[in-house]
């Protein structure tokens, strides 16, 4: 009987190792997407102030649809956030669905807004737009460190009335 009630609790101990041991994981994505959703959250509402506690000094963000946009800093996100509210008015992103591994965290969510300024070389239209982005944020130390970002232009643009292209004015 004692070697019977020695291997079940060998056996016991072995499997709430294993189990604790597979949670961690599930705990830290568990955290990195809360941490994410908040901070889009902190985004939404422009409380660009509280963005501090969620984004690295040294955060960097990568997005092919906007090239010349280079943000490399947290203070160079808020730069990037202020002109974006300048040009979009009423912006709303609605997150969809977040997948956390390891130390990252991939989201695919919704942005839309009303156009009230100049978007680069297009002139402010009034028009609203709504397109979804995907992207990717790494986490350390309890915060965003780098963000990959997408989405598609040319929805927006033809939204807006950008695209396709007016063909230019015949002059005389």
């Amino acid at each position: 009987m004692t070697r019977r009630w020695l291997l079940g609790s060998v056996v016991i101990v072995g499997l709430v190792l294993v189990m604790s041991c597979v949670c961690e994981p599930c705990d830290e994505g568990k955290k990195n997407k809360e941490l994410v959703a908040e901070t889009f959250a902190v985004i939404e509402a422009g409380d660009f102030d509280k963005l501090d506690q969620f984004i690295a000094a040294d955060y960097v963000r990568h997005c092919q649809a906007t090239p010349d946009v280079q943000v490399t800093s947290l203070d160079g996100l808020k730069e990037f956030l202020i002109a974006d509210q300048e040009t979009v008015s009423d912006p709303k992103m609605v997150l969809h669905r977040m997948v956390a591994e390891d130390d990252l965290v991939a989201f695919w969510a919704t942005y839309s807004g009303i156009q009230d300024g100049p978007m680069g070389p297009y002139p402010a239209t009034g028009k609203r737009m709504e397109l979804d982005f995907a992207g990717m944020h790494r986490i350390a130390d309890d915060k965003i460190v780098e963000t990959w970002v997408i989405w598609d232009n040319l929805t927006g643009l033809a939204q807006l009335g950008h695209f396709p292209p007016q063909p230019p004015e015949a002059t005389e």
